[in-house]
C-alpha cells in the first residue's frame, strides 16, 4: 500500500480521482446495461430463427433483405459472442474499477481521521 495521504493537496488529488473513477464506472454499468438488452435481444432472435420455416428477412443498416436461415443464425451468433466477450472485458473493468475505488475510498477516511483527531 502506499504511503498515507497526509498533505491537502494529495487528499484533493485523491478525492479528484476517486469522483473521476465514480463517473466511469457509471459509465461501464451503462454500457453493460445496453450490452445485456443488446445480448437479450440477439437471444430472441436465435429462438425466433429456430422457430421460422420458410423465407428470413434480416435488417442491413436500413433496409430489410433476404436471407437464408442459416446466414442469419450464423450473424445472430457472431454477434452474440461478441456481445458476450465485450461484456466479459467490460465486467473485468468494473471489477478493477471497484477495487481502486475501495482503496482510495480508505485512504481518504483515513486522511480524515487522521486530519480529525489532529485538529481536536
Amino acid at each position: 500500500m502506499a504511503d498515507p495521504i497526509r498533505d491537502p493537496k494529495q487528499i484533493q488529488a485523491a478525492l479528484e480521482e476517486f469522483q473521476q473513477l465514480q463517473r466511469q464506472l457509471q459509465m461501464v454499468l451503462m454500457q453493460r446495461q445496453q450490452m445485456a438488452v443488446q445480448m437479450e435481444e440477439m437471444k430472441n432472435a436465435n429462438d425466433e430463427l429456430k422457430k421460422a420455416s420458410g423465407t428470413v428477412y434480416r435488417l442491413v443498416g436500413s433496409l430489410m433483405i433476404e436471407s437464408s436461415k442459416e446466414d442469419a443464425k450464423k450473424d445472430v451468433t457472431e454477434r452474440l459472442e461478441t456481445y458476450e466477450v465485450r461484456n466479459a472485458t467490460m465486467q473485468k473493468q468494473e471489477e478493477r474499477m471497484r477495487a481502486r475505488l475501495d482503496g482510495l475510498r480508505g485512504e481518504l477516511e483515513k486522511a480524515m481521521a487522521e486530519a480529525q483527531a489532529k485538529g481536536q
